[in-house]
């Protein structure tokens, strides 16, 4: 048996894209993960690093993210990996993973100008 879970904390890319597939919305957004850097035991730094991960939510969780998720939302998010191929238009293989949302939080929110 195995697992297929992923449990992340981290800030919106970019405000949702929203789309129908067959009358149900889909959200599409990039979430920016961050670890800080540190000096190992042995006095190497090791520099902060960021990673990008593409997150898919679907019928309810889209329609939340529509009304309340925006570039700079902080989320907690836990999901499933999900990788898929295709051949672009120009004949070139691509693969990509992403993160099917299962459960979400939003742990704070962009503070809005006035």
């Amino acid at each position: 048996m195995s697992v297929n879970k992923v449990i992340l904390v981290g800030n919106v890319g970019q405000d949702p894209e929203i789309r129908y597939v067959e009358k149900r919305p889909v959200a599409e957004m990039s979430l920016a993960t961050t670890e800080r850097g540190y000096r190992t035991a042995s006095g190497v730094d090791i520099p902060e690093r960021t990673e990008w991960h593409r997150l898919i939510m679907w019928d309810s969780a889209a329609d939340t993210a529509e009304k309340y998720i925006r570039k700079g939302t902080k989320l907690f998010v836990e999901g499933k990996l999900r990788t898929r191929t295709w051949v672009d238009r120009a004949g070139v293989a691509r693969k990509v993973t992403e993160i099917y949302v299962d459960n979400f939080d939003i742990l704070s929110r962009p503070q809005t100008q006035p």
